[in-house]
């Protein structure tokens, strides 16, 4: 039987699956030029996820107290997190990596169940290439555009708390209840007009949850 399971993932992973995520390769090839230029230093943070770190365009200026890169692209989901991990996160030797991943694979159908395993897998395999990193997950955050996921959101959150609450050098930033009002009302003036991606104020709450984990984390 697992010999039949293996079979069909290699030959999905053979076929349509990664002719699917090769559609990032001009976002990785862009960044590998980029370091073929100048190449960052090891020990830093790195931030690795989808666009909302793409699309983090104060970032060097939000992050300049702590050493870091930002290598977001396009609206990724964990699938492509661990397909690029030898070539984005394995040869920067970062001291943490702070991920944002989830929100797009909810998107695209995918069960809080199997995104959580795929962050196993992810952990798993920062673990066994570089054991003295630490991970952070950036919870999946609401949005107006995506207002009917936001309890799949809230289960997949869930989720990585718990696998996060068993595991050394692994934690877990709330991006969820800085979004919201006190009467529990979603915040309707942090988007752009997509009504999914974040505007300059969602940003400052965006930065302020980071901040304040690497202050309590340094």
């Amino acid at each position: 039987m697992k010999k039949h399971l293996l079979l069909g993932l290699l030959l999905l992973s053979s076929t349509g699956l990664w002719a699917q995520i090769d559609k990032f390769e001009k976002e990785i090839k862009a960044y590998e030029s980029q370091d073929s230029l100048a190449m960052p230093a090891k020990n830093l943070r790195l931030f690795f996820g989808s666009s909302s770190f793409r699309l983090w365009k104060s970032f060097n200026q939000d992050m300049a107290a702590y050493p870091s890169i930002n290598r977001g692209f396009g609206g990724s989901t964990l699938e492509e997190a661990l397909y690029y991990f030898d070539r984005m996160v394995l040869k920067y030797q970062p001291a943490w990596v702070f991920m944002y991943e989830g929100d797009n694979d909810l998107a695209k159908g995918r069960s809080p169940e199997f995104i959580a395993q795929e962050f196993v897998e992810f952990s798993k395999r920062l673990k066994e290439k570089l054991p003295n990193t630490k991970l952070v997950f950036i919870a999946a955050r609401p949005s107006l555009a995506r207002i009917a996921m936001l309890d799949k959101q809230k289960d997949l959150n869930g989720r990585i708390q718990q696998i996060i609450a068993k595991e050394k050098g692994r934690f877990y930033i709330d991006m969820q209840s800085p979004f919201f009002r006190a009467d529990g009302s979603l915040m309707d003036d942090i988007f752009v007009a997509d009504r999914l991606h974040l505007n300059e104020k969602g940003y400052q709450l965006f930065v302020k949850q980071i901040h304040e984990f690497i202050q309590k984390h340094p």
